[in-house]
């Protein structure tokens, strides 16, 4: 009966343990773009690979044009074209930009192109982060265009918004539909500061929350959900489930995945 009984108490233990920890949610920063099958952050491929691999969310950029068009592309210039006065996203014309290739043949893709394609396996959230533009006035249009094409598309149930401008969070809080997603990425505002910019979660460095951990829980504690970027080291990651944020986001989704197996049985 002894050995029984310990043998209950150890079975417990182990599963208590395996168990501790709440599972979080993954997101692809800049799509699943470390997959062979794409190779460049903010692609349709990288779109697809996050689509593939089930995960919560895939992240992109969206910036505005010298002709207000709005594309997804990462940064403020083409990555394949820094030395050339042209692909400065802000101050090129969309069909410039159209016209530079990426290093895997890929192009910049619009952002009506990219909802299209998030549309079709809408499981996967597409998390929008709009650029700092040069005017608060540059910034509202990109809101108001951005916001035209996710109703356009039928998909305002499955985007998510993330910026540093604080001007942006606030125009996505006063025009985005209600219960949207917003996300404050600059780490430079308590939670309190970010909740009444009208924001839902912190977006933050794991570098800042290390540094201010209790800012974890006071988030949670407003209604605030946490998000962690970019984190792709199994220290990192692991340091990140056992303070019990809510969302990872990571060029790594298969190693978090992974982890997550691990500690969150």
């Amino acid at each position: 009966m002894k050995k029984i009984f310990l043998a209950v108490v150890t079975a417990v233990v182990a599963l208590t343990v395996s168990a501790q920890y709440k599972a979080p949610q993954i997101v692809a920063n800049g799509g699943y773009h470390t997959h062979p099958s794409s190779g460049v952050k903010n692609t349709m491929s990288a779109l697809k690979a996050a689509q593939k691999a089930k995960l919560y969310g895939s992240e992109c950029d969206v910036n505005l044009t010298k002709d207000g068009k709005v594309l997804v592309v990462h940064s403020g210039w083409h990555p394949n074209g820094k030395a050339n006065p042209k692909a400065n996203v802000q101050r090129s014309t969309a069909e410039k930009m159209l016209d530079i290739p990426y290093k895997n043949g890929e192009y910049i893709s619009t952002l009506e192109d990219f909802l299209k394609r998030a549309a079709k396996k809408p499981a996967t959230k597409l998390i929008l982060e709009p650029k700092p533009q040069s005017t608060p006035q540059r910034e509202t249009q990109l809101v108001e265009k951005m916001l035209e094409a996710v109703k356009n598309a039928g998909m305002q149930n499955n985007v998510e918004y993330i910026s540093f401008s604080p001007w942006i969070c606030f125009e996505l809080a006063k025009k985005a539909p209600q219960g949207s997603g917003i996300q404050y990425l600059a780490g430079n505002y308590d939670p309190m500061y970010v909740k009444g910019m009208g924001c839902t979660a912190i977006d933050y460095n794991y570098k800042i929350l290390k540094k201010k951990k209790a800012w974890i829980k006071q988030a949670q504690k407003l209604g605030l959900a946490v998000n962690v970027w970019t984190v792709n080291k199994d220290e990192d990651i692991r340091w990140c489930i056992q303070n019990g944020v809510d969302i990872i986001t990571t060029d790594e989704p298969v190693l978090v995945k992974n982890i997550i197996k691990d500690m969150c049985k």
